[in-house]
């Protein structure tokens, strides 16, 4: 039975322009791109409708301009969307009142930008609690957990140092224990690691799948990378000219993209790490089962033992039965498929 979902969008429009409702109303609620060039008006986000469920990490990516910063802020309405229905845990974010609007943000949402955001005149610690200050909580009660935080993503004995003494890295480290003092049960995340050099990049995603991990966030991260999109989503959706042109897990979207602009958004995706054994499998049973592969590898897992083969493997599902095989040629065209004729 699949869960309920935590975050349900549905036809999210985010139209800039004089009177965008108006406009909206007369093209019927479903305006064309030449609509939009003829009305002098931009449609960031267009109809666009999905679900993240309860600990889902849900990456998505576009070109720049594409609409998908204007949809994560559209979702927690730091933008108010034109048209359509955000549910939080079924309650609609839309015709939430103002008092309630703060008292979700304050409890439910965590949000991480690409630029931190810290007070330079606070120290790290300040920085942290400076939500639960907002909320009204005691001071012991606020630094306290700014401690449990700062230890969580470890800047430990960082607490007395200001923004300005710390580095790319460490600062984003403080922004996201920023976001998480309040105890989000949902987290959006705007392009928190662009600005950092590849290497802190790399730990800091490292970091991120460690709390996540640990957390069970339900999650929304705006990236333009996709190989950081495939390292860590469940789910990645495409945008482009503000609507949402693909959602699938990485695997489906590189094995069945929707058109050639997901196509070339996957062109050099790093397929040994995505494509798993059992999609390239073929029907015929090959090979013993006590040789056999399990369906759930990935590719690049099992690739030099493939190619060293000069007769098919068996392959072979979570139940120890047998499914089909995987040949040398298989492999070939599945790592490389720009070779086929």
């Amino acid at each position: 039975m699949k869960p309920t979902a935590k975050i349900s969008c549905r036809n999210l429009w985010k139209i800039f322009g004089p009177d965008p409702e108006a406009f909206l109303a007369r093209h019927n609620g479903a305006p064309r791109s030449e609509d939009f060039r003829t009305a002098g008006m931009v449609g960031a986000v267009c109809d666009v409708s999905f679900d993240v469920f309860p600990g889902e990490i849900l990456i998505v990516m576009g070109l720049s301009g594409s609409g998908k910063s204007t949809l994560i802020r559209a979702i927690s309405r730091l933008n108010d969307p034109t048209a359509g229905n955000v549910l939080i845990d079924g309650q609609d974010l839309l015709k939430a009142s103002p008092e309630e609007l703060v008292d979700l943000r304050r409890h439910k949402m965590g949000m991480v930008f690409q630029h931190f955001g810290l007070l330079p005149h606070r120290t790290v610690l300040s920085n942290v609690a400076f939500p639960l200050e907002v909320r009204g909580s005691p001071r012991e009660e606020r630094e306290s957990r700014a401690m449990e935080m700062l230890k969580l993503v470890g800047l430990e004995g960082r607490e007395t140092h200001f923004p300005r003494e710390l580095s790319g890295g460490q600062q984003q480290r403080v922004g996201i224990a920023r976001s998480l003092a309040v105890g989000p049960d949902i987290w959006f995340l705007d392009e928190p690691f662009s600005a950092l050099d590849p290497l802190i990049r790399r730990e800091m995603q490292d970091e991120f799948l460690r709390l996540q991990k640990m957390l069970k966030k339900t999650i929304v991260f705006i990236t333009h990378d996709f190989e950081e999109a495939v390292r860590l989503s469940d789910r990645i959706g495409i945008m482009k000219e503000g609507r949402l042109v693909q959602l699938a897990t990485p695997e489906e979207m590189i094995s069945r993209p929707a058109d050639d602009y997901v196509r070339q958004f996957t062109k050099n995706a790093p397929r040994d790490r995505i494509v798993s054994v059992g999609s390239i499998a073929s029907a015929e049973v090959a090979g013993s089962a006590g040789d056999a592969i399990p369906a759930s590898l990935k590719i690049g897992e099992v690739a030099a033992r493939v190619l060293a083969s000069d007769r098919p493997i068996a392959v072979v599902d979570s139940d120890g039965q047998t499914i089909g095989s995987v040949s040398r040629d298989r492999m070939i065209a599945a790592m490389f498929p720009e070779s086929r004729p």
